[in-house]
């Protein structure tokens, strides 16, 4: 074992460049960014190979990402199963390097035959899951397509089924020994640690125990993969060439394709991104040239167009994504496409917009920064360890991002052209086309139970049960604890180091000049500030100061007002709300497009949604972020976007059209349809909510577009209706967040909302009022949806919860969850451990008062619920231990995702108004909930898994919601039958009119008739 040694720290990130050593390693690179405070630093063993690069920037959380470049020129999935050993993160490079991959560990994480002959296993699960989809046929046949036959990246990485049902866990020990070596390896570090730290812990720590397993650099005839493989040649396009991919779906109106071509080499960073500003410039918005010509239209040609570009070794993957394009133009949309490129070469590039995409994008990466900090930077250091010189020296120009706009600000519309004609013009393409077959699922289902009867044939009654031993005895091996000095040995992170972002909160309220009234954390300051301004602004506003190079104002509207029929319009509403005809206040009228333009030329960004993440639904967000300079010209065209916009029929068409095309592509999912049918359970149609599902939208979109051209004014006169509800002054609420001392009159530009008068305001609605009496007490209730364009499960199970963040059992419950989901832990182990199911965690919603145990992804969802049933009750009755390392555990997660929450300015100031405003706790509660979390004991978890969670599992006190393929949902609702559920069957096709403009659940069957009284 190599000797500690001890040196003299590294020289600071700002010196020039100078070879440098710590122990083994020698400094190879280093980069000082002159546009943000983030430096960057590249090390490398001269023993064993192994790198590393560290991220340097303030941040409260510290990040890590380990690469390691592999090859695999087969779709037995190698790299993807290599995953499932690669995330116990204490022990890092250890379980990179030296993992066990046992026979059991295979059992279970990749896949096994149980003993009813079916195959399970969590990669088997999640591919059985994603196979089958239009976006997984097109990548993997577009790959075989586009690259050379003996280059890897025609593999399906995460692996076939059928490659899959052969593979062992042998070729698994084989392929890991071949590419996870050190050599291969890179460690990069972001966030805010000391780089002399690190680098004796990889010195006096990793060093050592590499060399102990005799691995010194890399051997003799090493090739470094992709760059020394045959997956470095590029692919030779020489003609145009298109095929066409069939998935199951009984809707035949939509499909998908994708476009592919050879782009720059991976070092020609400007022409990359200049690419990159390209497809924006070409797809970002409603008066983009491409989005103008396919998606803004009556009958859009798709609803979106989407560039990416993938790094390959010696060249860029330049992708074109077009979703939810009518069948009836998948042959010809791709010939379309090259005509409107053509044309937009010929007529040149609009170099005002340009001008505005540049300096957008610009004022983007800031915020990025600002948000992430050099974390943003972390794919492309992956990408240079992949692809880049050994010696780093490429990291310096991947990261000159200002430099390469400031270039492109040079740009003359001839040269954008020149790019657009090389790279997409006169480049041919292999095109790929996702086509719905209504045929392909009953045909899937047949060939899936012809092969599984073939092999229970087979394998015969002796050898099944053999199987079922086999996986009995993995299930075992997995469930064995790990040893506790391995996890004693990482201590409970101390909540009292981290650094907070300070934020200073302060409000404007009603009722008169109260400024902080009721801001649970002020800041003399920040009053101070606010106060000094004696505009006189007679509503709800909250300021929440950070330092930041920008601000956001947001407006939160109630729609307690909206009346049940209204409350699906929101989504069009929403939708369309930043790109129509507005009046401003000083009497000019603006096109659609002059607003789109000139709120792209102020702005950072623009939003609206429901709520905030999942919370406070019944509340409309429209959020516009901008530089501090630019907060006064903001609030005023907040104020016109939300009074002076004009529903026209035009734009009520479009945005419309785009919903209706955009449904069949959602229903296809899933995790969406069982999410939407459990909301439609729990909460009443008058929940804003419930109208923004799926199922909801399917229903009403379709006669809402007809409305539309039979009775025109009578659906504006519904918008505008929608519109004066959603505005009462009662239900108003602003906020801005960011750098509000920097604004020298926050007040003064909220005066210009002059059509709000004072007025009592309202509490804000709640998801709890919403509740239906299922909802209310959750009992009995089992729907089995069959979905046939998915060959797995999705279930969703609810029971009563709490209400409130500061509920005083919360803290418990929290930790019971986080004990029950994090790795390796108790659900880990029994349910994606023993294969049932690629995932499943536990949910708590404050807001409604409910607890949610979710399962994705299984071979058969409710089989990974009976496990859970089982997981619960012996942790409640004892018979499955917990001790005090699994509660440490718990605790060390949630500090990370805690503090996670408020890592960033932008995140603190969000955070801090929601809690005050709609949570009804302290600006701090993050901090405050941490201390309360450390509290928590053995006792109050098991109580709160016997209380709350116990009842999830149990009939006769929760909801159970699973949507199947149609090879399972039969076993699944008899199951679900025997376990004392009421359950109704349903299904969810297209209806009877052929373009599918009539898609609804149908096929429900009677709860009584499915429980058989």
């Amino acid at each position: 074992m190599a000797a500690a040694v001890k040196q003299s720290p590294p020289a600071s990130p700002t010196a020039e460049f100078k070879p440098e050593s710590y122990g083994n390693f020698d400094l190879t690179q280093r980069v000082k960014l002159d546009y943000a405070d983030i430096s960057v630093q590249k090390w490398v063993s001269r023993e064993t190979g192994l790198s590393v690069v560290h991220l340097d920037y303030e941040s409260p959380i510290v990040k890590g990402y380990f690469v390691v470049p592999t090859e695999i020129f087969n779709d037995s999935g190698c790299p993807h199963t290599l995953e499932q050993f690669l995330q116990l993160l204490p022990v890092y490079i250890d379980h990179i390097l030296y993992p066990t991959i046992t026979d059991a560990g295979f059992v279970t994480e990749v896949h096994h035959i149980n003993g009813n002959g079916e195959d399970a296993g969590v990669v088997y699960a999640e591919m059985q899951g994603r196979e089958q989809t239009p976006g997984d046929l097109m990548a993997l046949k577009s790959q075989r397509l586009f690259y050379p036959p003996s280059s890897a990246y025609k593999s399906e990485t995460g692996g076939l089924m059928e490659a899959l049902r052969v593979l062992t866990a042998q070729d698994i020990r084989n392929y890991h020994a071949s590419y996870y070596v050190p050599h291969n390896l890179c460690l990069i570090v972001a966030g805010k640690v000391s780089t002399t730290d690190l680098l004796d812990v990889l010195q006096n720590k990793v060093e050592p125990n590499i060399l102990e397993h005799g691995q010194k650099g890399a051997p003799a005839g090493w090739k470094r993969p992709f760059l020394e493989t045959p997956s470095v040649e590029r692919p030779v396009i020489e003609k145009i060439v298109k095929d066409i991919v069939e998935f199951p779906e009984k809707d035949e109106s939509m499909g998908e394709i994708v476009l592919s071509q050879v782009g720059p080499e991976p070092s020609d960073y400007l022409a990359r991104k200049a690419i990159d500003i390209l497809g924006i410039y070409l797809t970002d918005s409603p008066v983009a040239p491409l989005t103008k010509e396919y998606v803004e239209i009556p009958s859009p040609l798709c609803t979106y167009i989407y560039f990416a570009e993938t790094t390959r070794a010696s060249f860029i993957s330049l992708d074109v994504y077009f979703g939810s394009v009518p069948t009836e133009h998948l042959s010809t949309l791709d010939e379309k496409f090259r005509k409107s490129l053509q044309n937009i070469a010929k007529d040149g590039i609009d170099m005002e917009r340009m001008r505005v995409i540049l300096k957008r994008e610009r004022l983007k990466l800031m915020n990025s920064i600002e948000a992430g900090g050099g974390d943003v930077f972390a794919m492309g250091v992956i990408g240079d360890f992949l692809y880049g010189a050994k010696d780093g020296s490429e990291l310096k120009p991947a990261m000159a991002e200002i430099k390469r706009f400031a270039d492109l600000e040079t740009w003359t519309s001839q040269q954008w052209v020149d790019l657009l004609t090389k790279y997409y013009i006169s480049n041919p393409y292999v095109a790929v086309r996702a086509k719905p077959s209504a045929l392909l699922p009953a045909k899937l289902e047949t060939e899936e139970k012809a092969r599984i009867d073939e092999q229970k044939a087979r394998l015969g009654p002796a050898g099944l049960k053999h199987l079922a031993k086999v996986l009995e005895d993995a299930k075992k091996e997995h469930e064995k604890e790990i040893p506790k000095e391995v996890l004693t040995s990482f201590p409970v992170p101390d909540v009292k180091s981290i650094r907070w972002i300070d934020v200073q909160s302060a409000r404007n309220e009603p009722s008169g000049d109260k400024v902080g009234k009721n801001a649970n954390v002020t800041s003399a300051e920040l009053d101070k500030h606010i106060a000094s301004d004696k505009t006189e602004v007679p509503f709800f506003v909250e300021f929440d100061h950070v330092q930041s190079s920008f601000v956001t104002i947001s407006a939160y509207l109630s729609t307690a007002e909206i009346p049940e029929r209204l409350r699906p319009y929101l989504s069009a509403y929403l939708s369309s709300f930043y790109s129509l005809p507005v009046t401003r206040s000083d009497g000019t009228k603006l096109t659609h497009e002059e607003v789109v333009n000139q709120l792209d030329d102020l702005t950072v960004s623009y939003d609206t949604g429901l709520g905030i993440g999942d919370y406070f639904c019944e509340n409309v967000r429209l959020s516009i972020k901008v530089e501090i300079e630019q907060y006064e010209t903001a609030v005023a065209w907040l104020k016109d976007l939300i009074f002076g916009s004009e529903f026209t029929k035009d734009r009520l068409e479009v945005t419309i059209a785009k919903i209706q095309q955009s449904l069949p592509e959602l229903k296809r999912d899933g995790s969406t349809v069982s999410n939407a049918v459990n909301t439609g359970l729990f909460f009443k149609p008058t929940s804003s909510y419930v109208g923004s599902t799926i199922l909801s939208q399917m229903e009403v979109i379709p006669r809402l577009a007809k409305e539309l051209q039979d009775s025109p004014e009578a659906v504006i006169k519904d918008f505008e209706t929608l519109r004066e509800l959603v505005t009462k002054p009662t239900g108003v609420r602003f906020s801005v967040t960011g750098n509000v001392l920097a604004v020298p009159q926050p007040r003064k530009p909220w005066s210009l909302f002059d059509k709000l008068s004072t007025s009592e305001l309202h509490p804000p609605p709640f998801s709890k009022d919403y509740l239906t009496e299922l909802g209310k007490a959750p009992v009995k209730k089992a729907v089995v949806l069959t979905l046939p364009t998915i060959e797995s499960s999705f279930g969703v199970h609810t029971a009563k919860g709490i209400v409130g963040w500061d509920h005083p059992e919360y803290p418990a419950l929290r930790v019971a969850c986080e004990v029950l989901d994090g790795i390796e832990s108790f659900l880990w182990r029994y349910i994606r451990g023993s294969g049932l199911a690629y995932g499943s965690n536990m949910s708590i919603d404050l807001e409604s008062g409910l607890v949610g145990f979710t399962v994705f992804r299984a071979p058969d969802a409710y089989k990974a619920y009976a496990e859970g049933l089982k997981v619960v009750r012996g942790l409640t009755d004892g018979s499955i231990p917990m001790d005090e390392i699994s509660l440490d555990g718990a605790k060390s997660s949630l500090v990370y995702s805690v503090t996670r929450s408020v890592s960033s300015p932008g995140r603190a100031a969000l955070e801090a108004f929601t809690n005050q405003t709609f949570r009804g706790v302290p600006a701090d509660n993050a901090r405050r909930l941490l201390e309360r979390l450390q509290n928590v004991t053995l006792d109050d978890v098991k109580g709160a898994l016997q209380k709350y969670i116990l009842p999830l599992f149990d009939p006769e006190s929760s909801v159970a919601v699973i949507v199947s393929g149609p090879s399972k949902s039969d076993s699944i609702a008899e199951q679900l039958k025997s376990a004392g559920f009421d359950v109704e069957r349903r299904t969810l096709d297209v209806g009877p009119d052929e373009d599918g403009s009539g898609s609804e659940e149908t096929g429900s069957e009677s709860s009584e008739e499915e429980s058989g009284r």
